[in-house]
């Protein structure tokens, strides 16, 4: 890897170790975990709850199971629908990934977390504006490399509806594994004006069996109950 002008040497060494760890963990997070998303809609004075089973496969291949959704339909279809599939359509697009080939890294030196937890703190810019790319930081684990926490807007909005989303979302890391923990949006529409969108992730279950987990030959979310 080609360190940017003025980088440290320490700053690569800790980018390589980054990637190496990245790639370590193919195949490895399939499983399935609960998620719980809340939207509002202040202009509509509109809330939606959705409480799914959030599936990855092998190959990555994100699907959700809906348990259960309350709220208003209008949020469930514009908002809450429109996030999940611009989720499933990103997470299989190589390159979407925060990697030095996708984004450049500079390096803003070493942090301490309020948990006493140290981490390595870069700021990030796409190389290309594309539908899922972000500016904005990135945070790794002093200890495994691996990332605990990003933050940014993205650069290019996953559907026509959004205009602008600034989101920041942690991960907890769980035998070797970046778990997402939650995810906090604020979405700027072209319909219904600022969405605040919250998802939180529970009870993950790894697949260990080396197949897809089920419903994963699903390509768009569905609202039935199952």
């Amino acid at each position: 890897m080609d360190p940017d002008p003025g980088s440290s040497v320490e700053s690569t060494e800790i980018l390589d170790k980054y990637v190496q760890a990245s790639q370590s963990l193919d195949n490895a997070r399939a499983g399935s975990m609960e998620v719980d998303i809340n939207a509002s809609v202040p202009k509509l004075k509109a809330n939606g709850r959705l409480h799914a089973l959030r599936m990855m496969s092998h190959v990555g291949r994100i699907t959700y199971r809906v348990l259960g959704f309350q709220g208003s339909n209008a949020v469930k279809t514009q908002v809450i629908a429109r996030y999940l599939q611009a989720e499933q359509q990103g997470q299989t697009n190589p390159h979407l990934t925060v990697a030095p080939v996708n984004y450049k890294f500079k390096f803003k030196g070493p942090h301490r977390v309020d948990s006493g937890k140290d981490v390595y703190v870069f700021a990030l810019t796409p190389k290309k504006k594309e539908a899922g790319l972000f500016k904005g930081e990135i945070w790794l684990d002093a200890s495994t490399y691996l990332p605990v926490y990003e933050k940014g807007r993205f650069v290019k909005n996953p559907t026509i509806f959004f205009k602008r989303v600034d989101f920041e979302r942690a991960f907890a890391i769980k035998d070797g594994k970046p778990l997402p923990q939650y995810m906090n949006s604020t979405i700027t529409t072209r319909v219904v004006g600022k969405v605040e969108l919250d998802v939180n992730y529970s009870n993950y279950a790894p697949d260990s069996d080396g197949t897809e987990s089920a419903g994963s030959s699903l390509s768009t979310v569905s609202f039935s109950s199952r």
